[in-house]
């Protein structure tokens, strides 16, 4: 039945994340250091393989701000690859549900997350 978010399983979220990059040797070559900000909304449950997403369902916001290294190697002319991690602080406002499609609320609450923020691989196309 639609009793528990299993049921309904979803994954909703979008996230908006700037960076400063300040580039160790020359722009666009090597290692940068970067300070990154970032702001997500989200609505997620019903996810097996995540426990506290298996049967409850969560929804709400998020801000927060990090430290990141990366380092870009060229491959070509025009195509280069960055790999870049980060870490820093996320606040976390959200409410709880039982499943993934009733308004039933259980709880509300905010959680104040400090770890990893970032980790990314990409290709990148220079236009000359």
């Amino acid at each position: 039945g639609g009793s528990s978010a299993a049921s309904n399983p979803k994954l909703h979220h979008w996230l908006v994340m700037p960076e400063l990059k300040y580039w160790l040797y020359r722009s666009f070559e090597c290692g940068y250091v970067g300070l990154h900000a970032l702001y997500l909304d989200y609505n997620a449950g019903g996810i097996g393989f995540i426990p506290f997403l298996k049967e409850s369902r969560y929804a709400g916001w998020g801000a927060g701000a990090g430290l990141s290294y990366g380092h870009q190697w060229a491959i070509h002319k025009y195509w280069s690859v960055e790999a870049s991690v980060g870490v820093g602080y996320v606040y976390l406002d959200y409410d709880k549900y039982r499943c993934g499609n009733c308004g039933q609320r259980l709880s509300e609450g905010t959680r104040h997350y400090v770890g990893p923020t970032k980790a990314a691989v990409s290709l990148i196309y220079y236009i000359r």
